[in-house]
């Protein structure tokens, strides 16, 4: 558990290490995919060299943009999973009460 002070336990810093890892690998896999699919035909087929430079420079920041894409949607999911588990135990303000209390 996240302690007042800000330290971590193990366990969460590992997982928030394989899930670092997790989302890097999957939007590797991914912004890869995605050039191959775009890209791939300028390597595939007899183009002239401007189309082929176009599809290549358009795989490259179709790639990019998934790559971090990828990267925010995963750990912004992994961050409001651990705020939904985590931010029932703690109050926002502690020794403060509701006032319906």
């Amino acid at each position: 558990m996240t302690t007042y002070g800000g330290r971590r336990s193990q366990a969460e810093r590992d997982a928030i290490t394989v899930e670092i890892g997790y989302a890097l690998c999957s939007a590797a896999f991914a912004a890869a995919v995605s050039f191959g699919a775009v890209a791939g035909p300028a390597f595939a087929f007899d183009l002239s060299a401007g189309a082929r430079g176009t599809l290549v420079a358009a795989g490259a920041t179709a790639a990019a943009v998934l790559f971090v894409a990828r990267v925010v949607s995963v750990l912004v999911r992994f961050g409001q999973s651990r705020a939904a588990v985590g931010g029932a135990a703690q109050p926002s303000q502690p020794g403060r009460t509701s006032p319906d209390s």
